[in-house]
């Protein structure tokens, strides 16, 4: 079947002053892409609307693994797609589903060696936007979670934190504490994402903490640290507070911690970036046992178009989604 002739695509409209909103970005037609050396044509079917978009925006963030945004560039993000073309021994054939980082369109040239295979070991493949390798990486391997440990991980109802409760618990974890602003959320974290108890601002934690899975960074990171018992681990995966601050440009993540405090109680703080592709094959295998036997959930929200991608960013920005966002194209 011949490729599409044209297709759309969401671009940055507007560098933003303050945090963005639908109204800075657009849906726009383009000639549909050709396959790239040795690459895929690929019909989007499912990607992530994720808030740390943000740190693209302008400038960007030095070295971080996508590039800056300028006005006219089309949004990137982690999309499962069905293959329209693909050269012979690429490894892949039209139909299949693969794994890869340019959402936010209905189609994409995906280059050779920037697409992942996916199998059935899912029920569902939309679950493959989950974010919880992110976390599986952060509590196995960045922060290892020990049996009984107490656990606390900063912006529990988030795309990440949605799942690192469950997962914390799943991994012999005593005690799941989780941070949120929102009482609603509060009451969602504890009553079916696996939380012990949920921390609203202000609210002081109550004893120890082993391992601390931070998404937040901040006040957060910070009343986390003081918190840590010696010998503690932090897995820091996320700025959220510097990156959703409405002051700050969305490209630093500031927070002052106390030296003293993590020289004397021995306490790690490691960064989870691409290394948790490491245990993707691992996490695959576990996270479709759990889904299948109802040990765990992808919590998120799907909206329906293109075009509700831009009002969906916004809404997350604005904290009005538990787990992550899907965009269906």
């Amino acid at each position: 079947m011949p490729g599409p002739s044209t297709t759309h695509e969401i671009r940055l409209a507007a560098l933003p002053t303050g945090l963005p909103g639908a109204e800075h970005f657009t849906v726009a037609e383009a000639a549909a892409p050709a396959p790239p050396p040795g690459g895929l044509l690929v019909r989007n079917r499912w990607f992530q609307v994720f808030p740390a978009i943000r740190s693209l925006l302008g400038d960007g963030v030095p070295g971080a693994p996508l590039p800056p945004l300028r006005p006219g560039d089309p949004l990137p993000g982690a999309a499962v797609g069905e293959v329209v073309e693909a050269p012979d021994g690429a490894g892949a054939r039209p139909g299949d589903l693969v794994l890869h980082w340019l959402g936010w369109r209905e189609h994409a040239a995906v280059p050779a060696g920037a697409w992942i295979p996916l199998g059935d070991e899912l029920p569902d493949p939309a679950a493959h936007l989950s974010s919880g390798l992110t976390a599986y990486a952060a509590l196995t391997r960045t922060a290892p979670v020990r049996p009984g440990e107490t656990v606390l991980v900063t912006g529990g109802a988030g795309a990440v934190g949605s799942m690192a409760g469950r997962i914390a618990r799943l991994l012999g974890a005593g005690r799941v504490l989780g941070t949120t602003r929102s009482a609603w959320k509060a009451a969602r974290m504890t009553g079916e994402l696996g939380y012990d108890a949920a921390l609203l601002p202000g609210e002081p934690l109550d004893g120890g903490v082993d391992v601390v899975l931070d998404t937040v960074g901040g006040a957060q990171l910070r009343a986390a640290v003081d918190a840590a018992r010696p010998g503690a681990r932090v897995a820091l995966v996320g700025t959220l507070a510097g990156q959703l601050a409405p002051g700050l440009p969305g490209t630093t993540g500031p927070v002052e911690l106390d030296a003293h405090q993590l020289v004397l109680k021995e306490i790690t703080l490691r960064g989870v970036t691409g290394s948790a592709q490491e245990a993707r094959a691992e996490w695959l295998g576990r996270f479709g046992a759990w889904l299948r036997s109802g040990d765990i959930a992808f919590p998120h929200t799907r909206v329906r178009g293109l075009d509700a991608a831009p009002r969906a960013l916004q809404d997350l920005i604005g904290g009005r989604h538990v787990g992550a966002v899907l965009a269906e194209v």
